[in-house]
């Protein structure tokens, strides 16, 4: 089959893949309208959040940072320890609740509005391939023509920049994670200097270049698994993007009596960005990207028939009926992020500047000599603050008799550091009475935060004590 012909699109197989196996390399043409517009808007906005959130500081570090190697997230001024990582469980749920959630009442604009790979595939990687090799036409016709010093230069230049540009958005994704004056020092120095972060610029690179200079759409319809669990995800009210076809069946081109509201021109097809004839139906390779309404309202308007034929929809409404938002799916999902809401709110509500762990030493749980019974523990404690602080621990409340040694006075910890100390509590024995239960508390010298541990202090039967003194 001829690069340049364009397999006529059926929802029974997937269009980039010719009858023989091999691949068809699809050329969308331009579209216009508002709704392409705001898609654009939308887009360089979102990259342009992509590549401040390293530059913004934020209370002394970078709007988001995950330093891995710090065992430290700072998150727009919030600073969370390794210790708080169980609270992204509620993060990652959020996100998969909110995907559901907004699956089944606006259908794919995720896809087509907000995911990174249609954002830089169609507002970076394609704008560079239109300004070099001009519009659909002109590229499909490129393909067709034999290899010259102009093509070789077209397509070596566009490969070059598709490189260049995988390589700044490699670099500052790993920014977020080593921070930009890090990531600046790294590049002055040897690859050997950084090995691991080397690697990993060097395969995201050449991931991102195979994936938006040659892989494309096939990403979407081969390997995320997003666009067959949409099948489960929507229903006859999600708002989904459609053909009206009783407005438009049967189609014809103009000027031929009786016929529908469709001119048969397929712009709806030259324009999709996964090769799929929208009239078709819904398809799992439709990205609800709106490229094919702004293309059907144009040639609407050229020919004086009213927009809509293609348009935002559901299927109930597109067979007439009344589209339902509030339906029991809706509300599941709703509550579950309600709920989910909630619960992480109180979990951010119990994070403390400082972190406190106790834990018994290895060996015996206790000793006893001749004159008290000792427990040996490891006191942990981590500065969350980005501030040296000075940190208090006492015994609150402690049965009387007890008595500390090696963790007296007071701890300071430089910004965001952690230390191991040992605590030694000892009861006379005279005074030891059986097991029991005291709290080990830690402030900071302004008292503006109190943690508080329970620490089981353990021994052999009092009983056995007495008789040993006697």
């Amino acid at each position: 089959m001829p690069p340049t012909t364009q397999s006529r699109p059926n929802r029974d197989f997937v269009t980039t893949i010719r009858e023989d196996g091999s691949r068809l390399f699809l050329h969308p043409a331009d579209a216009r309208g508002w709704f392409t517009t705001a898609r654009r808007w939308s887009g360089w906005f979102l990259i342009a959040i992509y590549l401040a959130l390293p530059w913004i500081p934020v209370g002394g570090h970078p709007a988001v940072f995950l330093d891995i190697a710090g065992r430290r997230f700072h998150l727009f001024g919030h600073t969370l320890a390794f210790q708080d990582t169980w609270l992204m469980f509620f993060g990652i749920t959020g996100l998969g609740f909110g995907l559901f959630f907004i699956t089944a009442l606006l259908g794919r604009v995720w896809c087509g509005w907000a995911c990174p790979q249609t954002v830089f595939l169609e507002h970076v990687y394609r704008r560079v391939e239109r300004w070099i090799e001009g519009d659909a036409v002109a590229r499909r016709q490129l393909d067709a023509a034999p290899w010259t010093a102009g093509k070789l230069l077209r397509r070596g230049g566009k490969q070059v920049i598709f490189f260049v540009i995988s390589a700044v958005i490699a670099h500052l994704f790993l920014a977020y994670f080593v921070s930009i004056p890090e990531l600046w020092a790294m590049m002055g120095t040897a690859p050997g200097a950084h090995w691991a972060s080397f690697v990993f610029v060097f395969v995201s690179t050449a991931i991102l270049y195979f994936n938006f200079a040659w892989f494309r759409e096939q990403l979407c319809i081969v390997i995320c698994p997003y666009g067959r669990l949409q099948s489960v995800l929507i229903d006859d009210h999600s708002l989904v993007i459609g053909y009206d076809a009783q407005r438009g069946e049967p189609r014809a081109k103009l000027g031929i009596p009786d016929a529908g509201a469709c001119v048969d021109c397929s712009r709806c097809v030259q324009v999709c960005p996964t090769g799929i004839d929208i009239r078709q139906g819904l398809q799992i390779e439709c990205i609800g990207c709106a490229a094919c309404i702004d293309a059907c309202d144009e040639v609407m308007d050229k020919v004086k028939r009213p927009r809509g034929l293609v348009r935002y929809d559901s299927m109930t409404a597109f067979a007439g009926g009344k589209t339902r938002w509030l339906r029991p799916r809706i509300l599941l999902y709703t509550g579950l992020l309600a709920v989910g809401a909630i619960v992480a709110t109180w979990g951010l509500s119990t994070l403390r500047p400082a972190n406190l762990a106790i834990t018994r030493m290895i060996g015996a749980p206790y000793f006893v000599t001749d004159e008290a019974v000792r427990n040996q523990f490891l006191v942990r404690l981590v500065n969350k603050r980005d501030i040296a602080t000075r940190f208090v621990i006492t015994l609150p409340d402690a049965h009387a008799g007890l008595e500390r040694t090696g963790l007296d006075g007071t701890v300071e910890l430089a910004p965001l550091a952690e230390e191991v100390r040992t605590l030694i509590v000892q009861m006379p024995r005279a005074e030891y009475a059986g097991t029991f239960e005291f709290k080990v508390r830690v402030t900071d010298e302004a008292e503006s935060f109190s943690l508080e541990k329970t620490v089981r202090f353990v021994g052999p039967d009092a009983s056995l004590l007495k008789e040993d003194v006697k």
